[in-house]
């Protein structure tokens, strides 16, 4: 179980600096037994914080991902034109989308060879990220004989994913003090998509010279198996100013601020290191990153073809299982299990997204999918809701044949949306599949997502009054209907 972290080492920082503080401030004026009682509280309430936090059970964080390799990253950059050429295959007409895809794909390889590297600043707001980055492109920058980039990457809600990351070869994390949960995941999920990542500490100056160390020590103790101790640093970018006192000949006392040096060190030193060593491995990384994105864009667009093709089959199948039940009323329990249409569904959903299943196969799975209704409750829940709003309206038409057919076409719905985002969510295959198989634990969650988003009232009513309206047209001419839906 995760903890969320509310900055415990800044709170014990400021603490001991409180402390030690209100001691300075009473040594001229506390009786000794004072200084000693003030000394005993102040360390005993550090000491609880400190035992406390030992027993605090630490945020889980993904370990490094494996190295990348040249051959990994050409794979990767093979799959993705494969997939794009297989959108090309889809689209019925020309799509700007695809032209920039196969145009940043083919730049892909190229990339391998680039020299040029990107630094990202990343960090919520206040942590100096603008003035690290003058200082780095006035101090640091211009020494440089290769040429390298610096951006500025704002994370002012660090619960949302920070954009624009993807082709930074370095990314230098910056905090003002210790980590936060929202951090925590940040730097889990940079490291485990291969980015290279550094930790900077600003703005340590702000502390006693005393418990500077101690901070940055727990931040590497903390990220001990995610980041090397290297990795961690402590600089202060745009440190406060000092304020000198000067006593005078005449027994005046003379006051002013003196600016002090930033500290960037530790930070441009690591900097130089990882670029002259780890060059070819930022590439790559940056590389594979960009083959993944491209993949993804290229995913979301056949993904939005085929769900454009696959709704109206499900509206089409739906409106077929409500007829034909009305037609033919069967125990209402069964009639999804019973329906050949909703094989056919399987059928049909499936050929969009490269999964060809047989006749038997498209039966199976829409035996299960209903089967697996009946256990979550949807039938019985569906059918006591429908039922309820089908009162609401005055309609004379079989009541109980009516009933199972609008429940039929909701259910058949239900059924054909949760297909298509379980299709969706799937990593789509590079070939066709002859044999497909399903992954019955994710279906079965995709249909309780599904079956939630859709029992919202307004939809429910909308749905029943469209499956009235298409029954009295199908059975007008055999029967007399009246009916007065809102």
């Amino acid at each position: 179980m995760a903890v969320k972290l509310e900055r415990p080492i800044l709170m014990g920082g400021i603490g001991l600096s409180l402390g030690l503080w209100l001691l300075q401030g009473l040594q001229h004026s506390a009786s000794e037994f004072g200084q000693l009682v003030l000394l005993s509280l102040v360390l005993g309430s550090t000491g609880l914080w400190w035992w406390k936090q030992q027993g605090t059970e630490p945020l889980p964080l993904s370990s490094p991902p494996e190295p990348l390799n040249q051959e990994l990253v050409e794979t990767a950059i093979s799959q993705t034109q494969t997939l794009i050429q297989r959108l090309a295959t889809e689209i019925a007409t020309e799509d700007s989308r695809f032209n920039a895809l196969q145009q940043q794909t083919e730049q892909l390889k190229c990339h391998l060879q680039r020299t040029n590297l990107h630094i990202a600043l990343v960090g919520h707001k206040g942590v100096g990220k603008t003035a690290l980055l003058q200082r780095l492109e006035s101090d640091w920058l211009t020494q440089q004989s290769q040429t390298l980039s610096l951006t500025e990457v704002s994370a002012t809600d660090l619960n949302t994913p920070i954009p624009n990351l993807t082709a930074m070869d370095v990314v230098v994390f910056i905090t003002d003090a210790d980590l936060t949960d929202p951090e925590f995941k940040i730097l889990s999920e940079l490291i485990a998509n291969h980015h290279r990542v550094l930790l900077v500490w600003n703005k340590q100056d702000q502390y006693l010279i005393g418990d500077q160390p101690v901070i940055l020590q727990q931040l590497k103790t903390t990220l001990t198996g995610v980041l090397s101790s290297e990795d961690i640093v402590a600089i202060a970018a745009s440190p406060n100013p000092v304020k000198v006192r000067q006593h005078q000949e005449d027994g005046t006392v003379k006051e002013w601020l003196e600016a002090q040096s930033p500290i960037l060190a530790p930070l441009t030193g690591r900097l130089d290191s990882i670029i002259s060593q780890e060059q070819q491995a930022l590439v790559l990384a940056t590389t594979y990153r960009e083959a993944l994105a491209l993949r993804q864009q290229a995913k979301e667009i056949l993904n939005q073809l085929r769900r454009e093709q696959a709704l109206p089959l499900v509206e089409q199948y739906q409106w077929i299982a409500a007829a034909a039940t009305v037609a033919n009323p069967v125990p209402v329990l069964d009639m999804l299990a019973t329906a050949a249409v909703n094989a056919q569904l399987v059928m049909d959903l499936g050929a969009i997204y490269q999964q060809k299943f047989s006749f038997q196969q498209g039966q199976e799975v829409a035996t299960t999918i209903s089967t697996q209704m009946l256990k979550l409750g949807f039938v019985e829940m569906s059918t006591q809701t429908l039922t309820s709003l089908l009162k609401s309206n005055t309609v004379t038409l079989i009541a109980g044949s009516l009933v199972q057919g609008v429940s039929a076409a909701y259910l058949t719905r239900i059924a054909g949306l949760s297909l298509i985002e379980y299709f969706q969510a799937q990593d789509i295959p590079l070939e066709a599949s002859n044999n497909p198989s399903l992954n019955w634990d994710h279906l079965k969650k995709t249909l309780q997502t599904v079956f939630q988003q859709n029992q919202q009232a307004g939809l429910l009513q909308s749905f029943v009054k469209q499956a009235v309206n298409y029954l009295m047209m199908q059975f007008k001419p055999k029967q007399t209907v009246e009916s007065s839906v809102s």
